[in-house]
């Protein structure tokens, strides 16, 4: 198929697109309709000269929004629509061609992401309508972590709640997970063990050994692990009966301070975004300050922790907007891991931002590498695409 694949992540008021071509050398089409259902509904993007556009989209909705992202493809027709689909259950180990089936056995996992999947089968259902005729691919963030032995994705907890609920570990960010730990296999020439940390406004690690995941920071739904943008990540999980007995606070309201109030927000009392913090630390800002060690110190933990599931490391990961984009976060992170033999390259790791793709290590023989590898979900969704469908990845 040298068609393109329109790479679709839809949310309850937004769809983020992607046109991803069949060879890497083409431009992609991108952008994000947003506010939609508002009369602030807006389409922007990136065209294939690299310049960006914003049309005012009025009241739109799903279908009226991919209507206009179809207007705006240039004339390039998908040869084929790969979706995000947010959670996947223990069903969905790999990408899967969607058919009615397939939408039933996501709904059923609605629970499980009450925030993302519906939002997700939106997307699924309005290019459905729009193009009938293609094929149509759900790719799960979840399915990367299907390869987790028992020992790491099953909870402490009676069996029937496994056994009759599927309460158990899941992890997220897959698709990032598996792009970078596989770019990293190709740019070292080892298929070994990787420490990879996916760092924006969500946040997670993983263990990949070989291409598989081992072990991941992130569980039943997305608030386990990092301290992140505004979810808490770990609490103890007796903090719901003290919030609910002490402050009388409902589920949806302790549901709603851990998820949306927390985090890098809560911490400092000022801002989830990393630029922001790291402004405001030097310039004395105690709550920053505090926000950014805590952070540092959590993911640091938790790729130390996460070590335990590797035979062998070959290296650590950093991408996601922060990742990729705080040369500061990268020294914090590494300076708290002495007993692993990592050595920092501090010219390399400042040079290391805005999309740049490289080691920020010394290369000091038998020690671990340090990556900075920029994700590329889209491009990965695509892949997996073709893949099903038959076609050779790029």
């Amino acid at each position: 198929m040298n068609d393109p694949v329109l790479v679709i992540n839809c949310g309850s008021s937004s769809i983020k697109y992607a046109l991803v071509p069949a060879a890497a050398d083409q431009p992609r089409l991108t952008g994000l309709a947003e506010r939609l259902g508002s009369g602030d509904a807006r389409l922007k993007g990136v065209d294939s000269h690299g310049e960006a556009f914003t049309r005012a989209l009025g009241g739109a909705g799903h279908v009226q929004a991919l209507e206009a992202i179809l207007e705006g493809l240039e004339g390039r027709r998908p040869g084929a629509v790969g979706h995000r689909i947010v959670h996947g259950g223990e069903r969905f180990t790999r990408a899967t061609r969607i058919d009615d089936e397939v939408v039933a056995a996501i709904e059923q996992t609605a629970a499980l992401a009450p925030l993302h999947n519906p939002a997700n089968l939106q997307g699924v259902a309005a290019t459905r309508t729009l193009f009938p005729a293609l094929p149509q691919v759900a790719v799960f963030d979840t399915a990367f972590h299907q390869s987790l032995p028992p020992r790491a994705y099953r909870y402490a907890l009676p069996e029937a709640l496994y056994r009759d609920h599927a309460i158990r570990r899941y992890g997220f960010h897959g698709t990032s997970h598996a792009y970078v730990s596989g770019r990293a296999d190709a740019l070292s020439g080892l298929s070994g063990g990787w420490l990879t940390a996916h760092l924006g406004n969500g946040c997670s690690t993983a263990a990949v050994w070989e291409g598989r995941s081992l072990d991941t920071s992130m569980g039943l739904t997305p608030l386990e692990g990092l301290a992140m943008g505004t979810r808490s990540g770990d609490v103890d999980p007796g903090l719901h009966a003290h919030l609910a007995r002490q402050l009388g606070w409902s589920i949806e309201e302790i549901d709603r301070v851990l998820n949306r109030e927390s985090g890098l927000l809560g911490l400092s009392g000022l801002s989830n975004d990393m630029r922001e913090l790291e402004a405001a630390t030097d310039e004395g800002h105690a709550g920053a300050a505090l926000a950014m060690e805590v952070f540092c110190y959590r993911i640091a933990k938790s790729l130390a922790a996460l070590s335990c599931a590797l035979p062998r490391l070959d290296g650590i990961i950093f991408t996601g907007g922060i990742g990729e984009n705080s040369p500061r976060v990268r020294k914090q992170v590494i300076d708290l891991l002495p007993h692993f033999g990592l050595g920092l390259d501090p010219e390399a790791n400042l040079a290391t931002v805005r999309g740049r793709e490289g080691r920020i290590d010394p290369r000091t023989p038998n020690r671990p590498a340090l990556w900075v590898i920029p994700t590329d979900e889209e491009g990965r969704i695509a892949d997996e695409t073709r893949q099903l469908l038959g076609d050779t990845p790029r």
